[in-house]
């Protein structure tokens, strides 16, 4: 099955991931149940999350249901086979020079795809990525050599790179659109009305390479569920706390400019971000993040469950897109991953100096990184 218009990942929930209130296994289970049930037929799990617990717990959930009905992305990427956690960082990517060489990559992600497939009880993934790798990752002929490897087999009907978790890549990306395009099938990049930027920044490229995007934070931290409001109290651990004070009112109030953009359509606010993204091409899934929200007068995740399995075919007017990425625009608002004109020094797992090849990609995409690409105000301001 190819993928589909939406899709849920096993992040939601906060079961393997902290967002909201961490939902049981149970409730897990039922979750994904009801999103086929619904409408929701692609299913997204990456085999770090719970060291692959979250693979055999959607297996659990998918069991019985006909697999012709549903595609399934794996992702691989972090080494929690041989490699050691290393505390907030979580795992080292699998091209980390202490656990292997060039040589060997192609071997890891074959035995990271039959292990994941093993446990998610299947023989093939619709789409296997590439999961917050390194540079390596990005420019590596033995990489993506690999990757190409496991489709042949036919492990992986598509394959395609995952950066993240936080924001940013954009030049990494377009140099892997540059040398692998012909290999690659998907990418995923963060993109809601909210954060046109950077993910915009490399729509031209993926079309012009027919690379499908999948579009991930569809909800930007929960505010697209309507339930997140001016004074919100957000648990001891949750990932969105890194966020700057005053984030969740200064979205409150440009979503309240774009609620008349819904209203004119029928749409949810959820649906209003998931239909802005398709809306572009080449963009082909919304994947929101579903959160059970601590606190009074929040909504189930079975609710905002029914509200994404309720996006329709709508599509956008060119000027609509313009007029809502106008209120959401947030170019300069954060310090972006990967590839930063701001860092020197070591490179990082997620994040690096800007060489002189991500130097010539920019030059020929039309960037200027110190103009594009800088941390330069804060998005709450």
């Amino acid at each position: 099955m190819d993928i589909t218009r939406t899709a849920f990942g096993t992040w939601n929930g906060g079961r393997f991931m902290h967002f909201g209130e961490p939902i049981s296994d149970e409730r897990f289970v039922k979750a994904v149940q009801l999103s086929h049930q619904t409408g929701i037929r692609t299913f997204m799990t990456s085999d770090v999350y719970g060291n692959g617990a979250a693979d055999s717990l959607l297996a659990t959930a998918l069991r019985g249901i006909d697999r012709d009905s549903y595609a399934l992305v794996g992702m691989i990427g972090h080494d929690f086979y041989k490699g050691e956690r290393l505390g907030a960082k979580g795992f080292p990517r699998f091209t980390n020079e202490s656990l292997r060489g060039p040589r060997e990559y192609a071997d890891y992600i074959q035995m990271a795809t039959e292990k994941e497939l093993e446990r998610c009880g299947v023989d093939s993934f619709d789409c296997l990525m590439l999961h917050n790798p390194d540079y390596i990752g990005y420019s590596s002929d033995a990489v993506w050599n690999g990757m190409q490897r496991v489709k042949e087999q036919k492990l992986a009907r598509n394959i395609g790179v995952a950066p993240g978790p936080a924001n940013g890549f954009t030049l990494d990306l377009l140099l892997c659109f540059e040398r692998f395009g012909a290999l690659l099938d998907y990418a995923m990049v963060i993109l809601n009305p909210l954060e046109p930027w950077p993910g915009s920044l490399c729509l031209e490229a993926a079309k012009r390479f027919d690379v499908k995007l999948m579009t991930r934070v569809v909800d930007h931290g929960g505010l697209f569920h309507d339930d997140v409001k001016s004074g919100h109290e957000f648990a001891k651990h949750d990932h969105r706390s890194y966020r700057p004070a005053g984030w969740v009112e200064a979205g409150n109030v440009k979503i309240d400019q774009m609620r008349h953009v819904a209203e004119r359509h029928g749409l949810s606010l959820l649906q209003l971000a998931c239909v802005w993204n398709l809306s572009q091409t080449p963009v082909r899934c919304a994947i929101p993040t579903l959160i059970q929200e601590i606190g009074e007068g929040t909504r189930l995740i079975e609710d905002k469950i029914r509200d994404l399995a309720g996006v329709p075919a709508t599509v956008l007017s060119a000027e609509e897109v313009e007029e809502i990425a106008l209120i959401g625009n947030n170019k300069g608002c954060m310090n972006l991953k990967g590839g930063n004109p701001e860092y020197s020094g070591e490179s990082l797992p997620d994040m690096w100096e800007i060489n002189a090849d991500l130097l010539q990609v920019a030059a020929r995409w039309n960037l200027d990184p110190q103009r594009d690409l800088r941390y330069s105000h804060s998005s709450a301001a």
